[in-house]
């Protein structure tokens, strides 16, 4: 963790508690070492504040490009370990700067719906972090951030995060899956973040 992180962490932890009235649970499933992809489910512009002051080590986050156009909340982001992704196109570079993120043993934050919900219902799930994970052979621990009884995370309101327990991409060591095996996966991760939620629904 370098220093201007854990100095914006240190500074921002007491104010988001406050705010956001956290209540955390399983954050014994976050491994202490190694690399690993937190992959929340994403229904405010707050999550990545909210997961970043709620994990005990750094975690650096692919970011739609658009939120590094304010030179304020660019520097914000940059200090909390984000880095930019075209959404629009198969932005590779972004896809490198993860996988190396995750070689050196980091944790990668990453939402698997790819975008907000605007409504806090459960997005059909992106293939980037199955992709991710089966490529660096990499554990991935899904979360549900909510807002307790309200579907959404709202400010001054009790919010709530469940930590699940790590998914491997399963039982191909060291073999690539096909489309089909990651589509199933990315669900097969969907589906953990919902039952996190108390809700199960298969996705389309």
């Amino acid at each position: 963790m370098n220093k201007l992180y854990k100095i914006l962490i240190c500074v921002l932890k007491p104010l988001i508690k406050i705010v956001y009235r956290l209540k955390i649970t399983g954050m014994e499933n976050i491994p202490k070492s190694g690399r690993a992809i937190l992959c929340p489910n994403h229904t405010s512009n707050a999550d990545p504040v909210i997961l970043a002051i709620s994990c005990p080590r750094q975690v650096f986050f692919m970011a739609k490009k658009e939120l590094f156009s304010n030179k304020f909340l660019r520097k914000i982001l940059l200090y909390l370990g984000a880095f930019p992704v075209d959404r629009g196109n198969r932005d590779k570079g972004a896809i490198n700067i993860a996988e190396e993120v995750l070689q050196k043993g980091n944790i990668l934050g990453l939402f698997i719906e790819g975008t907000r919900s605007k409504t806090g219902e459960f997005l059909k799930p992106k293939n980037g972090a199955a992709l991710l994970a089966c490529n660096t052979h990499t554990p991935v621990v899904p979360i549900c951030i909510s807002g307790g009884n309200q579907k959404r995370v709202r400010a001054f309101r009790k919010n709530v995060i469940n930590i699940g327990s790590p998914i491997y991409y399963g039982e191909k060591n060291n073999a690539e899956m096909d489309g089909k095996e990651i589509r199933n996966f990315s669900r097969q991760i969907m589906d953990a973040i919902m039952g996190l939620s108390g809700t199960i629904k298969k996705q389309s």
